[in-house]
């Protein structure tokens, strides 16, 4: 599909290459307008060159706006402001268009100019505990970069690095060999394995016998005795099956789940192999990489990989895990979606790795020309209840995340009932799976990532505002508009417009064609909430639309050019809500 902005781009160039010969700027941005009174797209390119060359933005601006050749695609180009360009699309063009993104099975996504292979490391629980509230952010924030990646043709590999090894498992094992009910393991394994980790753990405390027990257990498992490994495979066998099941219903997949265990037979040669290259040293008994040049961590204790008593940890665990991806899976790029509280570590992992792949002779990667994958750390605040805390149940336990799922079910099911009672019991409970969970997912993803936000009910299934039920709704809305008229269903051929007239119809017209864009701009920043935003912009001008400009009752050839503005305004926000991990649903 025409890439509006990369035309707009390259004009921009061609115009600043004819009157400011010799200028730094190598690709002139152009966005969509935030408000339609200044156009359709802008650029500040003239102010970023005549700030750089000591010019007048105004005139260059307006040397630069005259020098454009856009009759075809611009009605209108104008200076604004302190140096802004201003481009008005032909209203023809845009249903040229529009009539291109229709026919597009990628709905005006294109691909990306340099597609890479990227790793998104996202959810990762811990093995033998319940996965709760804590866990949502991570695991849709990472789900939905994962489908806005391939959405832009990327190949992903997606991976849950679950917590399946710790010293944890010397309790754990210990209280499965002497205190196990087997009818409650049968029930609910992991709040099984809880049980018998809070009683063991309790017990420990006060008694040394209880405790030298689970030290001998986890000893044991270290040194790969056969029935300790046993316990410990059951324990997380049972607990990924749990998750398993919780990832199904959401709609969560991964391509691997490996697990720190995965890696427990490459930390020591990590660790050899960073002594020998000079990254690791000895501090005090234990092995540790120092950052002593490094502007931002030379203050910060070092990472230690290795303790004195030989136990490895976390930071060993991460980097063999690293190695593995950048070597093994040849990854370009890698994502790490965990909080915000593991800002620190991550870059030193990161800072180490650097280290690491600049040493001649190195396993990283895979070979001497290879280079180190760009790794991310993709921070998110926190959930938090009315009282402005993280959300907790009144026990002051974390919320279950399949208690929270089962409440957003029900609570969206009281919703359907309430409008649409003549829907059948199987229907409803359908669609209150939808909306229910999908009123979780986008609560979480219409926010800034980098921010804390409070979790409300009312709020989130509410019919009106930006909510998945609101969206959901407009594509209901949108599809029954086509059951009324008995037409084809979705992805049928219908006549491309002449021409759109009316503003309603190029309000809607411009916002969907902003679509492929938006969808790229969510990946440069990992960003999903503007997504969120671009769907509730698109469902708003819709509505618009459809309460000024009769759809049904339209004569040709307006009534064909509106069904095919409905129509691809449905796949848009089908298509949108897929990519925050929405489904969508017929009737509610």
């Amino acid at each position: 599909m025409t890439d509006v902005r990369s035309l707009l781009s390259q004009a921009l160039s061609s115009a600043l290459d004819a009157v400011c010969p010799g200028h730094a700027l190598t690709v002139p941005s152009v966005s969509a307008c935030h408000d339609a009174r200044y156009g359709d797209y802008q650029s500040n390119v003239a102010m970023l060159v005549a700030a750089a060359g000591n010019l007048a933005p105004r005139e260059l601006a307006a040397s630069v706006a005259g020098a454009l050749r856009l009759e075809d695609l611009c009605a209108k180009v104008e200076v604004a402001g302190p140096g802004f360009i201003n481009f008005h699309l032909r209203p023809s063009r845009i249903a040229a268009l529009i009539a291109e993104m229709a026919a597009d099975p990628h709905n005006g996504i294109a691909s990306a100019a340099n597609p890479r292979r990227i790793v998104v490391d996202f959810s990762s629980p811990n093995t033998a505990k319940a996965m709760h509230v804590g866990h949502i952010r991570s695991t849709f924030l990472g789900d939905a970069l994962a489908r806005f990646a391939r959405a832009v043709r990327h190949e992903v590999i997606t991976d849950n690095h679950v917590g399946d090894w710790g010293a944890q498992f010397g309790m754990l094992i210990h209280g499965y060999n002497t205190r196990l009910d087997r009818e409650a393991e049968k029930r609910d394994p992991v709040a099984e394995f809880e049980r018998l980790y809070r009683e063991v753990s309790q017990e420990s405390s006060r008694n040394e016998e209880t405790r030298e027990k689970a030290r001998r257990e986890l000893a044991a498992l270290h040194a790969g005795e056969a029935e300790s490994v046993e316990v410990w495979k059951k324990i997380a066998e049972l607990s990924l099956a749990e998750f398993e099941k919780l990832y199904r219903r959401l709609g969560v997949r991964f391509d691997h789940c490996l697990g720190e265990s995965f890696y427990n037979p490459s930390l020591p040669e990590v660790v050899a192999e960073l002594r020998r290259l000079g990254i690791a040293e000895e501090s005090e008994g234990a092995i540790c990489v120092f950052f002593r040049e490094d502007p931002v961590l030379k203050d910060a204790a070092p990472m230690m990989i290795r303790k004195k008593d030989g136990a490895f940890l976390y930071a060993t665990t991460d980097l063999a895990t690293l190695r593995h991806r950048a070597r093994e899976w040849r990854a370009d790029e890698i994502l790490y979606v965990t909080d915000a509280r593991q800002k620190l570590h991550f870059q030193q992992i990161f800072a180490a790795a650097e280290k690491w792949a600049g040493a001649p002779g190195n396993s990283l990667l895979a070979s001497a020309d290879a280079r180190l994958p760009r790794l991310r750390h993709i921070v998110f605040g926190s959930v938090l209840g009315a009282d402005k805390k993280p959300i907790k149940t009144r026990s002051g336990d974390p919320i279950k995340l399949a208690d929270l799922l089962d409440e957003a079910e029900a609570r969206a099911l009281k919703i359907i009932e309430k409008k649409n009672p003549a829907l059948s019991a199987e229907a409803r409970r359908a669609a209150a799976r939808v909306l229910g969970i999908g009123a979780v997912k986008y609560a979480d993803l219409c926010q800034n990532r980098n921010l804390d936000y409070v979790f409300d009910w009312n709020k989130l299934l509410a019919l009106q505002g930006n909510t998945a039920p609101y969206l959901i709704y407009a594509y209901v809305r949108i599809r029954s508009i086509f059951r009324q008229g008995g037409i084809a269903p979705l992805g049928q051929t219908l006549p491309p417009p002449s021409v759109l007239s009316h503003d309603a119809e190029l309000a809607l017209a411009k916002k969907l064609i902003q679509f492929g864009d938006t969808v790229h701009a969510v990946l440069d920043d990992c960003r999903p909430h503007l997504l969120a935003g671009y769907l509730y912009e698109l469902s708003t001008r819709f509505s618009r639309f459809y309460e000024t400009c009769p759809v049904l009752k339209a004569a040709e050839p307006d009534r064909g050019a509106r069904l095919l503005l409905c129509d691809l305004t449905a796949r848009v926000l089908q298509r949108g809500l897929g990519l925050l991990g929405i489904e969508t649903i017929e009737e509610m």
